[in-house]
Order: C-alpha cells, then sequence, then structure tokens
C-alpha cells in the first residue's frame, strides 16, 4: 500500500486531535505517523513493524477494563544470550489517558529501532546486547475518548465509579451542551464567585485576591447540567482511577482517582506482573504529564514544582464538596468489593490510615527524594535528552503522587524518567516585516484567527513548535509546590506556533443557571502536540531510547590470571569491568537493596577453595564507566583442568571465561 503524507497548516495542527481517527493511516507500518490512532489503528501498526522484523516480538500481558489488550513489544536480537538475560529498558506509554502522544512515541521508538537493526552499527550492536521492552498503550480505554464523537479528556481508565458516593454510577457526566463536539469551561456570572477575567488575557480566569482589592465575578463549571438533580455539576463522570497514580510509592490514599489500593487496576497490575517477572530492566522511561527528565531533581533531590492549567482545576473545584456527601457504606459495584464511608474531603477508601492506624515512628520512612549519590546520573541523562530533542522545558507538570517513575527509582531502584515528550512552541523574534513561520505564512487564505478583545501576544513573536526549544518554565523547582497560572504561559505558546487550542467564549442559556459562556482549551490541545510533530518527535525519543540503552551497566569479565604454586595449588585472579555509564546498582538501590549484587562465581568444589574470596563472591556497587573489581581464589587442582568464572549483574548482564590451570 502506498503510504501517504498529510500536509496541514499550523494553524490547522491544534484540530489534527479532533479528527484523529478520520486521518489516521493504517499503513504498512513502515510509514511514520501522521495522525493519532486509536486501538485498532494502533494493534494494525504494532503487527505490521513486527511482522516486518525478526528482531521483534509482540504479547499481550492482559487486557483493560473494556477489554482491550496490554501490548509488550520486546525488541532485541533473538539470537545470542536469551532477551531476559541482557540489560534491558522499559518504555512506558499511555498511562494517563489523554496523554495519547506517549503512545505515538513509543511506536515511534520502535520503529526507529527496527528500522535502524538494518543499516545503524550502534543499534544493531544494541540489539545484540541490549533488550528494549516498550508498552505502546497501558490505559487503551481512557485514550479511545480521545476518538469519540464528543472530545472531553479523560485520564481515567474505564472503571466504573461513584465519584459522588450517591449509589449511582458515572451518572453525571459533562455534556456538550453548545453542540460543538467538545467539553469545555461554563463561566456563570456570580457576585459571590471567586473568580474574575483575568487581566493580561480575556480568554483566561484568575482567582480573585481580596487583598489586591479584586472582586470574583464568576462561578466555574464543566460544561453540563445537574443530571442527577443533587446540586452539584458535571461531578460523576465516566472512568475511575488514574493509572499513574495507581502505584506503589507516595500513594495518594483515598483520593478518588487512585483507586482502592495500590496496583487494583488490570492495567497497572499487567504491568506491574510483567516488571517484576523481568528483573533485567534497568533503566525506565515513561511518557506521561510528571517531568523529571527535562528537569533533572534539584540538589536536594526534588523533583519540579508543579505547574498545572488553573482553568480546568477551577472548574474542578466547584464540586470539591462531594465528598462531604454521600451514603454512608454505599457498595461499589463492578469488582470493587469494598465500601465507602462519609468522611472529610479527600475522603473515600475504607482502610488503615499510616499515622492513624500505624505507628509513624516504628520502622524506617520511605524516601521520598532521590539520593544525593545518584543525581549526577539523573543530571547526564537530562542533558543527553535535551541534546537530542531540544527540549527545554515542558508545558505542564503535575506533582507524581503514585506514579510509575516513582516506583521505578524508589522501589525498583533503577534509574526511571518521565517526560510529557514534547516542549512547548517557542517564541522567536521575527525580521522586520516577516511573517510568523507557520502561522501567516502556512496558514490557508481566509483562515487567519481572530484575536478577541485582550488576547494577549508578545510584540512580533514567531515560533517554532513541537519538540523545539520551548518557553521556560521559570525558576529552580522548589521540590513538590504548585506554580499555578500556566494558562498564559501555555495559551501565548501555543498562540505564537498559530495552533488554535482555545474555544471562544461564547453566549448560553442554560437550563439551570440561566445566561452563562462556554469556552476554554479544547481537549488535548495543551496535552498533546500537533500531530505533525509526530515523526520527528518519535525519531527524536527513539534515538534518546537508543543513547539510554547504551548507558545501562555492563559487566564483562576482562582479565584473567593463573599462578602456579606446585603441589597442585593454584591462585586464579579475575578482574571484572562495568563498561557502560550506569552502576550496576545506584545507591539508592543498594540502601533499598531493591538490586541484587554483583556476583562473581568459580566453578569448583567449595572444599578445593583454600582461601582468598569466597567460592561466590558479591558486590553491592559496581561503578560504570570501565570501573574494575578484582578477585583471587587459591584453589586445589590438577594441571590442565579448565575452570569457569562466571559473573551475573541483575542489571547488567552475564559473562564468563574459563582458564586452563597450568
Amino acid at each position: 500500500m502506498r503510504n501517504e503524507r498529510i500536509c496541514i497548516s499550523k494553524l490547522a495542527a491544534g484540530l489534527i486531535f479532533l479528527t484523529a481517527s478520520a486521518l489516521a493511516l493504517p499503513g504498512s507500518g513502515q510509514a511514520q505517523a501522521t495522525s493519532y490512532l486509536d486501538f485498532d489503528q494502533l494493534t494494525r501498526q504494532l503487527r505490521s513493524l513486527v511482522n516486518s522484523s525478526d528482531m521483534a516480538r509482540m504479547n499481550s500481558v492482559g487486557t483493560s477494563i473494556e477489554g482491550r489488550e496490554i501490548w509488550v513489544v520486546e525488541i532485541g536480537n533473538p539470537s545470542g544470550k536469551p532477551l531476559e538475560e541482557r540489560p534491558a529498558v522499559l518504555v512506558i506509554g499511555n498511562l494517563e489517558g489523554d496523554h495519547v502522544v506517549g503512545s505515538a512515541l513509543a511506536l515511534e521508538t520502535i520503529r526507529y529501532l527496527l528500522d535502524g537493526a538494518e543499516d545503524n552499527a550502534e543499534i544493531q550492536t544494541i540489539l545484540e546486547e541490549q533488550t528494549v521492552y516498550v508498552f505502546p498503550r497501558v490505559n487503551p480505554d481512557g485514550a479511545e475518548a480521545m476518538f469519540a464523537s464528543v472530545k472531553w479528556e479523560r485520564s481515567r481508565n474505564a472503571r466504573p465509579y461513584d465519584d459522588d458516593n450517591d449509589g449511582r454510577i458515572d451518572e453525571d457526566g459533562p455534556e456538550d451542551l453548545n453542540g460543538d463536539g467538545l467539553i469545555t469551561v461554563m463561566r456563570v456570572p456570580n457576585p459571590s464567585g471567586d473568580y474574575m477575567i483575568d487581566t493580561v488575557d480575556a480568554r483566561l480566569m484568575k482567582k480573585a485576591d481580596p487583598t489586591k482589592g479584586e472582586q470574583g465575578e464568576y462561578t466555574l463549571y464543566w460544561e453540563g447540567t445537574d443530571s442527577d438533580g443533587d446540586g452539584f455539576l458535571n461531578e460523576d463522570g465516566p472512568g475511575g482511577v488514574d493509572l499513574n497514580r495507581n502505584f506503589q510509592h507516595a500513594y495518594p490514599y483515598w483520593q478518588r482517582d487512585a483507586g482502592p489500593h495500590m496496583v487494583s487496576e488490570p492495567e497497572s497490575r499487567a504491568l506491574m506482573d510483567f516488571v517484576i517477572a523481568h528483573r533485567n530492566i534497568g533503566a525506565i522511561l515513561a511518557f506521561g504529564r510528571t517531568d523529571n527528565l527535562v528537569t533533572p531533581p534539584d540538589s536536594r533531590g526534588n523533583v519540579a514544582d508543579a505547574s498545572i492549567l488553573d482553568l480546568p482545576s477551577f472548574a474542578d473545584a466547584s464540586n470539591a464538596e462531594i465528598s462531604e456527601v454521600g451514603v454512608f457504606g454505599a457498595q461499589q459495584p463492578s469488582g470493587f468489593g469494598f465500601f465507602f464511608f462519609r468522611g472529610g474531603r479527600g475522603s473515600g477508601f475504607r482502610g488503615a490510615q499510616p499515622g492513624r492506624d500505624n505507628d509513624p515512628n516504628a520502622g524506617r520512612r520511605p524516601a521520598t527524594t532521590f539520593n544525593q549519590a545518584d543525581l549526577e546520573y539523573f543530571n547526564a541523562a537530562s542533558e543527553a535528552y535535551k541534546s537530542i530533542t531540544g527540549i527545554e522545558s515542558v508545558g505542564i507538570h503535575r506533582t507524581p503522587e503514585g506514579a510509575f517513575f516513582q516506583y521505578g527509582y524508589f522501589q525498583f531502584g533503577v534509574p526511571s524518567f518521565s517526560t510529557p515528550g514534547w516542549g512547548l512552541p517557542s517564541a522567536e523574534p521575527e525580521e522586520p516585516g516577516e511573517e510568523t513561520p507557520g502561522a501567516a505564512e502556512e496558514r490557508p487564505e481566509g483562515a487567519a484567527r481572530e484575536r478577541p478583545p485582550g488576547g494577549a501576544r508578545p510584540a512580533g513573536a514567531g515560533a517554532r513548535a513541537g519538540g523545539g526549544r520551548a518557553m521556560p518554565q521559570g525558576g529552580r523547582p522548589g521540590g513538590g509546590g504548585v506554580a499555578a497560572g500556566a494558562d498564559a504561559r501555555v495559551l501565548s505558546a501555543l498562540d505564537a506556533a498559530g495552533i488554535d487550542a482555545f474555544v471562544d467564549w461564547t453566549a448560553y442559556t442554560h437550563p439551570t443557571l440561566g445566561e452563562v459562556e462556554i469556552g476554554g482549551f479544547r481537549p488535548y490541545a495543551a496535552t498533546n502536540p500537533p500531530a505533525e510533530d509526530l515523526a520527528g518527535l518519535g525519531r527524536d525519543h527513539g534515538e534518546f531510547v537508543a543513547r539510554l540503552a547504551r548507558m545501562l551497566p555492563r559487566v564483562t569479565i576482562v582479565e584473567t590470571e593463573v599462578t602456579a604454586h606446585g603441589g597442585g595449588i593454584y591462585t586464579v585472579a579475575v578482574e571484572i569491568e562495568n563498561s557502560g555509564y550506569f552502576p550496576t546498582s545506584l545507591q539508592h538501590g543498594v540502601v533499598s537493596r531493591s538490586v541484587g549484587p554483583t556476583t562473581v562465581q568459580i566453578h569448583v568444589p567449595p572444599e578445593d577453595v583454600i582461601t582468598g574470596d569466597a567460592k561466590t563472591s558479591s558486590i553491592r556497587q559496581l561503578n560504570g564507566s570501565h570501573n574494575r573489581e578484582r578477585f583471587e581464589w587459591v584453589i586445589r587442582g590438577r594441571d590442565g583442568a579448565r575452570v569457569e568464572i562466571t559473573a551475573l549483574a541483575q542489571k547488567g548482564g552475564t559473562d564468563s571465561a574459563t582458564v586452563t590451570l597450568r
């Protein structure tokens, strides 16, 4: 089948999300991405790629709530050592349902590695010596919402869930009142409201600050009605658990979208079962809405402050009180199998409360900051990432709680990274009289977007979209706070690139609220780049995954020595070397004992070892960059006998050597 490339203007790029199913190319699998893919299209692309190469295998590790397969693609040269005995990189996409770019980058990473297996010597070496595991889409049910007739960003999976604790399930979700195919936000005039129109950009809203003489004039809700008549609007929509808040570190207990308990969902359980069974995984790259890669942990080991969009948060806040009402003991159907109780804000799942039901002073508390000794490795990976992708900052970054990459570092003990996978377009000065690249120049005649009153845009700002250098995010992260007000920065950058990311406010007569306005960020436009950027971003991230694979520890036996002392007594010595960049275990892996030690064993009967190192010796950590460790044994043997020595590093592979006693 002939592969076709769809050319779109920068202005139309932001709308590609809304018609992705129509624009998707089911092609042979060798063409690069030109649009976002639904589950069936993604599956066809994966099968086509895997079937075209003997370097990849595709398996299902489980099914989602709605029965979709959770695919994993294993990439490596099948000849030589078994794939599970080689150092491996794990790539994860689409844990959050609305972060569909993660699936696209994972797919393009597979394509990059398989294409390079034919003529790229470095990739050929990687596939001979290492393994790459790729989960393109862990949350297939949540991702399908992007391709629905009405678009509404949904990070959760499809678990039925009683958000408002009233004994009914998913009965009051947002509705497309104005018929534009999008779920946006309603702003309702209210002299007692908390919010006012932003004085910098009239499209945006801000929380009124009475200390500055500001008075609130609006209340904000998601678009829709009070379908269940309980006094709340759109508080109980479809979907239940955000998978990237469902893992075993810094788990956000009792928060409604975190699940009934850690790894409660079939999707997160399928991923965890795979990880536990593959201890050779030595590094993790997760695509998601948290970043520790563009901005690595600071000198205290903290990740960057959160940078979130206010407008959706304000709409969410209108239902902040729902956890204080509801039916006592209302049982969750559809497999939850436990009871709710009425409680204060944030309450939800019944269970033991750390610090209340358990002595907070008992035992050692879990680490919440990255180990000081490991920071240089994260800095090095960050520099490599920025050098390859050109991404200098990210648009939206949320505070990680129960995120998979946190489990990867704090519990699994390996270098574990998370990135949104794209940077905001950057503003660049134009030459006098020059049109904005990708905006006016490429915009179809008559398609120029009119700016609403108060719509701020930097004078003379040009743009470079997608993975290019992004707008500065601000000061150095302080560690875990929330830096509100990302709306203006994100919207200005998308405007400068000609990406139509905002639905202008329009009047609407609401059946119960009266005259309101409906508008806000287009679903997916601020969390996913234009589809035309996917191919370039995919190549960049494929290259970074290859770089990450080359950074993995690689343990080899580099020198052997035999000394005969007479009378059947010999000294056997070996030196093992870690030729990778990462150590065989990060320092946190040593502290948490989550990474096995590197072991060296001489294969002789135990009684033949007279002195020296133990028959099976181990070291907790062998640094990379060609650092070595020497082992010696004094043994009994006979002249001419052959003795095997093996070295095994859980994250650094295996090696063996045979010496002759002479």
